[in-house]
């Protein structure tokens, strides 16, 4: 791609997400996801390939519905109050029209059929930009309503998210698919835990960004996108595969890596508010995560690839990616867990 007109892209991605973030009127909040749905949409058609193509089109078609929806809640709740400002979402229909409509731009169970099979289709960077830079706008809108949002659907969005996040990446060979599935569940943690305390959302969405980028970036460098492929990696880098096992256990939430932080003071809060049940069934609901991406860390770790004697024996290939940012997102994905009295201070 031209890179005048990758910065272009870029740039316009940057612009919606940041529009949407410094709006209170509905108008200019649904301008901005606007800019950032038609920014992203030539990088996932860029290869041309009939399968990016296809993603393109469901993820296109996708968001159009989710913006309509929220152009016409928006005007219903304005037509009833009086008022653009996305603070005041007082009309039962409109917030749960817009509830609706941000759940499906994010990709929440029950309106996530979209997600696995568009993330199937576009290359691992493009990818990594609609699981972690796309979902900024639509949970910034969903943070500034949920004071007048209906309690009992966001539980139900969050709880259902998690088990369907959980379930869907069981028999799944596809990594993208995997990590569709994974930024489902994820998405399900930030959601329940919305209405009691939105630091812990933040939290949760900050250690998601770092643990999925690391996750993109490592299948980018060994240039893997079945599991099957994983299983080659150790001789390409053994160092790369180490750490990127431990990554996938951070991301499945384990001790003592900094996936563990959002889960347990999430789990903490929700006991807190009185609500054991929901976290236990949530506790029970990452053990199902969890299993997943111990399959793809025995796949790297534990299995030697069959071989031929006649066959190529993969060795180190230099690649020609700066190496730094998948640095920076692995050392944070394994070490931040110490600092957590000092994260919590600074998002409170």
């Amino acid at each position: 791609m031209n890179p005048y007109l990758l910065m272009i892209l870029l740039s316009s991605l940057g612009l919606g997400t940041t529009l949407t973030f410094a709006s209170s009127h509905w108008l200019l909040a649904w301008m901005g996801l606007e800019i950032n749905t038609l920014a992203i949409l030539p990088l996932m058609a860029q290869h041309h390939h009939p399968r990016a193509v296809e993603a393109t089109t469901k993820y296109f078609l996708t968001q159009a519905t989710a913006a309509a929806m929220i152009l016409f809640a928006s005007t219903t709740n304005a037509w009833i109050t009086g008022e653009w400002s996305t603070n005041n979402v007082s009309t039962p229909i409109a917030s749960a029209m817009i509830i609706t409509a941000l759940a499906l731009k994010i990709g929440l169970a029950p309106m996530h059929l979209w997600m696995p099979e568009v993330l199937q289709g576009l290359d691992l960077t493009t990818g990594l930009i609609l699981s972690t830079w796309q979902k900024l706008a639509p949970l910034a809108l969903i943070m500034q309503t949920a004071n007048t949002l209906d309690p009992l659907l966001l539980t139900s969005l969050g709880l259902t998210s998690t088990l369907v996040g959980g379930w869907g990446g069981l028999n799944q060979t596809q990594l993208r698919k995997v990590l569709a599935y994974s930024s489902i569940a994820h998405m399900g943690w930030m959601i329940i835990i919305l209405q009691h305390a939105p630091q812990l959302t933040l939290l949760a969405l900050g250690t998601y960004i770092l643990m999925t980028s690391a996750t993109f970036l490592t299948l980018k460098t060994c240039s893997a996108t079945k599991i099957n492929t994983l299983a080659m990696a150790w001789s390409n880098s053994p160092t790369l595969t180490a750490t990127t096992a431990l990554v996938l256990l951070s991301l499945g939430g384990l001790p003592p890596l900094t996936g563990f932080m959002p889960k347990w003071l999430i789990l903490q809060e929700l006991t807190k508010q009185g609500l054991p049940i929901m976290a236990t069934v949530m506790a029970l609901a990452a053990l199902l995560s969890l299993y997943f991406y111990l399959r793809i860390c025995y796949a790297m770790t534990l299995t030697i690839s069959p071989n031929m004697m006649n066959s190529t024996t993969p060795w180190r290939t230099q690649t020609t990616q700066t190496s730094l940012p998948l640095t920076i997102s692995t050392m944070m994905s394994l070490t931040l867990l110490p600092v957590t009295p000092a994260i919590m201070t600074l998002i409170t």
